[in-house]
This record gives C-alpha cells, structure tokens and sequence, in this order.
C-alpha cells in the first residue's frame, strides 16, 4: 500500500525537497501541501493523508494547535502526526507529544531518517525512539516545565492508571524507561507478542494514540520521576 504523505510547513522551499524526496520512493506518495495548520487539518480530511509532516512554527493556525484538531477529530483516527522542529528540547515538542503527535524529528535530519519515520508513523508506532521522547520529557519536566492545567491531566492519568493491571503499569514504566518490546520481553521473559498485547492494552486504557504519549502520560502521571542531573 502507498503510504499518502502531507506536508505543512510555510516554507515553500523545503515542502519542495520535501516533495521530490517524498515521491522518489515508490511506496509513498506526497497528496496536498499545506502552508499553515488550518489548511493542514482540511487536507488531511479531504486528501485522506496517513501521514502529517507538521512543522511546529506556522502563522496563522501553528502546527501544535493544527495536531491538536487532528487527534480530536474521529473521522482522522488514524491520521499519523510527525513533528517537524529546528528545536531539540523545545516546550513546543512536549506539548506536541501531548496533543496526539507520535513524536517529532529534526528539520536537519537525514533523508533516510525522515523516510524511514514516515513508515514507522504510518505503521501505527512511534516514530522515534522511546529513548530520545524519554530524554527530551525528563529533562523539560526537571526543568520545571508545565502548561496550563497540567494538574487536571496529572489527576485524570492517575484515575485512568488505577484501570492498569499490574503487569501493564510494569511494562508501562518500562516503556517510560525507553525499552524496546524486545528489551522489555527479556527483562520479564515473556514473548514480544506479550508485550505488544500489554503495551496495546495500556494505551486503549489511557487514551494514548501511539507508544510516544505513554511515555508522555508516564511522567506527566508521576508513575516515573525525571532524574536531575
């Protein structure tokens, strides 16, 4: 199946790089471009996208509040949302794992790179590695970072975790911890299709889109404290 690819970003320039390197792959295909995020959110109902490529910083509608009307919309279920960032620790990124992304990933990244994390997003994974969304997480809640209401959502994932079974908060912590299902397999050795079914489990009971927001409710819940170093 080809994999239907969106690009909103308000450089023309780079959607164009974008777009040949998009559509020199022969299992993807670049379906609308998008200058802003409001224009994003209508391509992506009317072009039936699997994947966003959303830059965070646009005028007019941004990318964050662009992501937040994709993840809320029912009929864009299953519409996957990559961040695009010249920022590696930024409020925005968090706040964007927050509203539905399934991670993000650099503007400079290399073309494989980014090829390869519209494939995992439009697999129905997190498009970067649970180690890197662990860092950034960690290390912008030890600074103090928060939003507004940050409180409420901190009290709604603990009445949401006392829904987890034992087994699922311990591999829920173990995701947090950026361990792979394979990883997670041989530390409680049991099977990766275990751990899947798990890690599956979990989000339905969280209301997670993706492996990325677990690892976000994780912390923001309290279950697992960012180290200060």
């Amino acid at each position: 199946m080809t994999i239907r690819v969106l690009l909103a970003d308000d450089q023309a320039l780079l959607r164009s790089a974008f777009k040949v390197l998009v559509d020199s792959e022969p299992d993807m295909e670049v379906v609308g471009e998008a200058a802003d995020g409001a224009e994003a959110v209508a391509l992506a109902r009317s072009e039936r996208a699997d994947v966003v490529l959303m830059d965070i910083r646009m005028p007019g509608t941004d990318g964050l509040a662009a992501t937040r009307m994709i993840s809320a919309d029912p009929a864009l279920t299953a519409v996957r949302v990559v961040m695009l960032t010249t920022f590696e620790v930024d409020e925005y990124v968090v706040q964007s794992l927050r509203a539905g992304a399934s991670g993000f990933l650099g503007k400079g990244a290399e073309p494989d790179e980014l090829l390869n994390a519209i494939r995992i997003a439009a697999a129905g994974e997190a498009l970067l590695s649970p180690a890197a969304t662990k860092g950034l997480i960690a290390k912008f809640l030890a600074q103090g970072g928060s939003s507004d209401g940050d409180g409420q959502e901190a009290g709604a994932y603990s009445e949401r975790l006392a829904a987890l079974t034992g087994r699922e908060r311990e591999v829920l912590v173990l995701v947090a911890g950026g361990l792979s299902n394979d990883g997670i397999a041989e530390r409680l050795e049991v099977s990766p299709l275990t751990v899947k079914t798990h890690v599956n489990r979990a989000m339905a009971k969280l209301g997670a889109r993706d492996r990325a927001q677990l690892v976000v409710i994780a912390y923001e819940s309290g279950l697992v404290r960012p180290r200060v170093e």
